[in-house]
């Protein structure tokens, strides 16, 4: 192939575009442990803001603002529910366990579409001297492994209207959230409404290199600025990585529907009802994945093996719809 190669692997391999660049090299620092970096600062109030919450602590990683937030709700010996194939169950390598001694339980979904009685039916708050007791819920949307599914809002609020009958928190996992905003077309406020804490990725689909935010009350964000400390992530001049996340979240959000709308022509091109796509994940059923993504890239498209008889593709700013069409005239022809 002479042209550059179409990474669908991740939205997570984009590159800072040359104004995000620009917003970096000129970005004000200065020393963010001591909470002295502007850009930072900066950041972790719009996106407070953004989502409704009082307050955003700026994290490298997804999988720190997660863990983070599960730490404030969870103790060492208590228990988290999350759907089956969750991002924090099965993509953060036993953080929660490792880290906070924190035990986890799962439901079953179907694409990871969220339903309030599979979480009811295994809840057990308050469960005595000696079972675990249920003390935090985790909601992901949209759902990674579910393949980008957007979450029903009739069954979040239920599932927040339980937690709150029962003392339990509710932590989102929104890396895609931003996704999920322009897929539906419900606005960031009230995707992040009735959630104690809220973790959103800056370095997926809005294309920056590094980092996320988690979001909640100032007490929350105040004791998860303790423990990203205690955990070894108090990092110096972050203006440079907050400046390239408030461009991202500037000027980013609105084209994600171009990403949507390339995932489809992917999933029509392998036999995958577009209808079921919500956003900018595809996976695909194929017989042999690891032959399929090894002839794939051959013919240079970079897709990923997610399972025994899966693969995965995901959209972003890194690809144009010309790459989309292309990629799919590439996958459609290879043997399924």
């Amino acid at each position: 192939m002479t042209d550059a190669p179409i990474d669908l692997r991740s939205d997570t391999v984009t590159r800072p575009t040359p104004a995000m660049r620009s917003a970096m090299a000129g970005a004000e620092v200065g020393d963010d442990v001591f909470g002295e970096d502007p850009e930072t600062n900066a950041l972790e109030r719009e996106v407070a803001d953004l989502l409704g919450h009082q307050a955003g602590l700026f994290t490298p990683t997804g999988s720190l603002a997660n863990q983070l937030g599960l730490r404030l709700h969870v103790a060492p010996g208590e228990e988290l529910l999350a759907d089956v194939r969750a991002h924090v169950v099965r993509a953060e390598l036993g953080a929660a366990a490792v880290f906070s001694g924190i035990t986890t339980r799962t439901w079953a979904s179907e694409r990871g579409r969220l339903v309030a009685a599979a979480v009811e039916a295994i809840a057990e708050p308050d469960a005595g001297a000696y079972s675990v007791s249920t003390t935090a819920i985790a909601v992901e949307n949209t759902h990674n492994f579910g393949g980008g599914t957007v979450q029903p809002l009739d069954q979040v609020r239920a599932v927040q209207a339980y937690a709150r009958e029962h003392g339990i928190a509710v932590h989102l996992d929104g890396a895609r959230l931003w996704n999920a905003h322009v897929a539906s077309g419900t606005p960031l406020r009230e995707l992040a409404a009735g959630f104690d804490t809220v973790s959103v990725c800056l370095s997926k689909g809005l294309g920056a290199p590094v980092g996320s935010v988690l979001v909640g009350s100032r007490e929350r964000v105040a004791a998860a600025r303790v423990w990203r400390k205690r955990y070894g992530a108090g990092t110096r001049q972050t203006g440079f990585l907050a400046a390239a996340g408030r461009y991202a979240v500037r000027h980013h959000v609105d084209r994600l529907a171009e990403d949507h709308a390339n995932a489809r022509v992917l999933a029509a091109a392998l036999d995958v009802d577009p209808a079921t796509v919500d956003t900018n994940i595809v996976f695909a059923e194929v017989a042999d994945p690891g032959a399929f993504v090894a002839g794939a890239a051959e013919r240079g498209v970079r897709v990923m093996q997610l399972g025994p008889r899966a693969v995965r593709l995901v959209t972003h700013l890194d690809v144009s719809a010309e790459d989309a069409a292309r990629a799919a005239e590439v996958l459609a022809a290879l043997p399924r």
